[in-house]
């Protein structure tokens, strides 16, 4: 009895381990149902109807001109943009997890703003300054530069819906690792490049490689921004997303599972590499620990 008077109900361990057990196996039940429906279903449908009139059908779909277009546009603004957010993420997490500065909050609020800012916005601003009616418009065609329905617009609107994947994966960790090595090797005599070289990067390289997987397969796959920008000219400025849209607007069902099929097998193979890159980085935590 309780001092209330109620009845105390005492579970034995097998009653508790037989209720655990029950609990797990409902959640991983709505887990992989949950995976099934929303995951597996649709990249099973995508194959399908990409390979539903044949192998020929599917290879002469990504052989068109405007799908060879669309496919080598991708892959050269996912070339252009992932450097460059290496570059700026690598430079941005030394700052604030190195350094105190004046504006460094700011800096790290600027780097989440993407993430909070629709794309379709994101290609709007570039529209307002880079347009014929743009703020910077009439100097770049002064000076001839075509951004806007164009590959520097495709490219800059995608850094910019982009460009926190790698600095958000490498500022928690440097700030974890802290300056100690650092200021170790740069006591030996070594300059600041060969301490970033040397203790740096191998210490964040699963963490670095981890941020530019995840924002190539976002590159590629971009819509809401780069289609604000690029005017969908046929042939010329149409990236993957943006063909396959076009292609099933024209009820060309297989053509757009065909292109559609290429940003799925990119989802997987992100797939794939980040949970080895979680596996070796969660490794490579657990061996610096040990030591």
């Amino acid at each position: 009895m309780s001092d209330a008077g109620v009845p105390t109900v005492l579970l034995s361990p097998r009653d508790v381990a037989s209720e655990s057990a029950g609990a797990r196996a409902a959640l991983i039940a709505v887990a992989l149902g949950f995976l099934t429906l929303f995951l597996v279903l649709p990249l099973a449908i995508v194959f399908s109807e990409a390979f539903s009139r044949g192998v020929a059908a599917y290879l002469t779909a990504l052989l068109d001109s405007d799908a060879r277009t669309a496919i080598a546009l991708t892959l050269t603004v996912a070339a252009i943009v992932v450097p460059l957010n290496a570059t700026f993420g690598v430079a941005a997490a030394w700052a604030i997890a190195k350094f105190d500065f004046v504006g460094k909050n700011l800096l790290i609020t600027l780097i989440d703003l993407p993430l909070s800012v629709s794309p379709v916005v994101a290609g709007l601003v570039f529209v307002l300054a880079f347009g014929a009616q743009g703020v910077l418009g009439p100097w770049a065609a002064a000076h001839g530069l075509h951004v806007i329905f164009a590959l520097p617009g495709i490219a800059m609107a995608t850094v910019f819906v982009t460009f926190p994947f790698v600095a958000r994966e490498l500022i928690p960790l440097m700030q974890q690792l802290g300056s100690a090595e650092e200021e170790a090797a740069l006591t030996l005599g070594a300059t600041g490049w060969k301490a970033f070289v040397t203790v740096t990067l191998p210490n964040v390289k699963w963490a670095l490689l981890y941020g530019v997987l995840l924002c190539n397969a976002r590159a590629m796959g971009e819509f809401g921004a780069v289609s604000v920008v690029s005017g969908h000219i046929r042939g010329l400025t149409n990236t993957i997303p943006l063909q396959v849209e076009i292609l099933y607007n024209e009820y060309d069902i297989v053509a757009a599972f065909t292109l559609a099929s290429l940003l799925a097998l990119l989802a997987l193979v992100t797939l794939a590499f980040k949970t080895y890159l979680e596996w070796r980085f969660v490794g490579a935590a657990r061996r610096r620990g040990a030591g």
